[in-house]
């Protein structure tokens, strides 16, 4: 998605937020089908991923999964549970503040790391077992974004989620 022309109403519409998000979890997937690691600090390699997530070294556009904090309450809700962890989702990181769907096809910083948003996360057959029958229609919609990683560095929880004009 490519922003509309410098310079008309919609453009600057599509370029302006409110504040900027927050980052408030971090979780590495080791291997298959084993318990997310919860971490408050992660490195991040350019054109990768998530030092020591098992998606750490593939093609780049889904290198790291985000997800709005926003929206575990409402999949609860839909999936019938009081609350979710974040860790039963399989995303990487937790953000709240800052529209997670406005950032597809854009570029964002998260602390140091450079990242652009590659397409939308949607969930998997697995969110069946996790969220229980209908868990894969209660997280439609609100499955995420997954984003290439332009430039490395680390991350910290509580670092600043913001826009970055192109």
């Amino acid at each position: 998605m490519r922003l509309p022309p410098p310079g008309s109403e919609l453009h600057a519409l599509m370029s302006r937020f409110p504040r900027a998000g927050r980052l408030r979890w971090i979780g590495l997937r080791p291997a298959r089908d084993v318990p997310m690691r919860e971490v408050d600090v992660a490195g991040v390699e350019a054109g990768t991923g998530l030092v020591g997530d098992r998606y750490g070294g593939g093609s780049g556009k889904r290198g790291i999964t985000l997800i709005q904090a926003e929206h575990l309450p409402v999949i609860a809700a839909l999936s019938g549970h009081a609350s979710l962890a974040p860790s039963l989702l399989r995303r990487n990181l937790l953000v709240e503040g800052i529209p997670l769907a406005a950032l597809k096809g854009h570029r964002f910083r998260i602390g140091d790391v450079l990242l652009e948003g590659t397409g939308d996360c949607d969930p998997c057959s697995r969110m069946e077992k996790a969220l229980g029958a209908g868990g894969y229609n209660a997280m439609r919609g609100m499955g995420g974004l997954c984003a290439r990683v332009l430039e490395g560095g680390t991350l910290r929880l509580g670092d600043a989620v913001e826009w970055v004009a192109a």
